[in-house]
């Protein structure tokens, strides 16, 4: 199998700790993640892997550890921080704007992007004006991307719940984030509509060169797409490693995959 190069490490993660009071969560974690790799995070329910992505990008702040991003230590980075740093986000529960339309909502992921300030915006006109059609361009070209056309004008509400998730994935990608942090993309989807999820993981990271951090159950899935995989099993680190290298963990296997000796 062709082995894939990447980049120097974008994200390290070293002895993190969190608690929420007398509850740990999250039992000095270590590991990196390089550019232009596709780094999965898996584990059971309760593992502490949602919480490992609010450490990324801001929501949590742990007791203990260091978080270094892009060669520097990152103290207490807020969440619009991290989102200005290049960290974009989608969810396990869908968080879009369920009245608006597909590209209303990509267009939100824009936001940071917009230069003009509140008094162009509100008489659009002028810098305002020429900035919003730009935006609105790049953000054609991620519904061209996603192959959601026929869906562009349509209140997301009454999207079928596969197509709200690609569309939460379009407004992450309108931020033309550095890393994308994707949680559970594929929850809840049948296998015709993982399929394409999952290609479009691929493209993104290909064409795009976006550095991918991915929590997902499907171990199909996992196992097919990542370069690299660290497993969490109630706050506590078992594996990191190539997914043969995982697989292979009889840690792993008795914690997680649950097959026996």
């Amino acid at each position: 199998m062709y082995e894939r190069k990447f980049g120097e490490v974008i994200l390290d993660l070293k002895g993190i700790s969190l608690s929420f009071g007398a509850m740990r969560v999250l039992n000095n974690i270590s590991f990196n993640v390089r550019k232009g790799e596709i780094r999965s995070i898996i584990g059971p329910n309760g593992a502490g892997k949602s919480s490992m992505l609010n450490v990324i990008n801001g929501v949590y702040h742990p007791q203990e550890g260091e978080i270094t991003f892009r060669g520097e230590v990152r103290k207490e980075m807020k969440v619009h921080e991290a989102a200005g740093f290049g960290i974009a986000r989608t969810f396990q529960n869908i968080a879009l704007f369920k009245g608006m339309s597909t590209l209303d909502n990509i267009m939100t992921g824009r936001n940071l992007k917009m230069k003009s300030n509140m008094f162009w915006q509100a008489i659009y006109w002028g810098k305002a004006q020429k900035e919003e059609i730009e935006h609105r361009k790049k953000v054609e070209e991620i519904i061209d991307f996603l192959e959601i056309q026929a869906i562009r004008k349509t209140p997301v509400g009454r999207l079928p719940y596969g197509m709200q998730k690609r569309v939460e994935l379009g407004r992450a990608l309108a931020a033309e984030p550095e890393i994308l942090l994707l949680d559970e993309p594929m929850a809840g989807m049948n296998v015709e509509e993982k399929e394409d999820m999952s290609r479009f993981v691929l493209d993104i990271n290909d064409e795009f060169g976006t550095t991918i951090v991915l929590i997902e159950h499907d171990m199909g899935v996992v196992m097919d797409i990542s370069d690299r995989v660290v497993v969490l099993d109630y706050g506590r680190q078992l594996a990191d490693g190539t997914p043969d290298v995982v697989r292979n963990n009889q840690d792993v296997i008795d914690a997680y995959l649950g097959v026996p000796h």
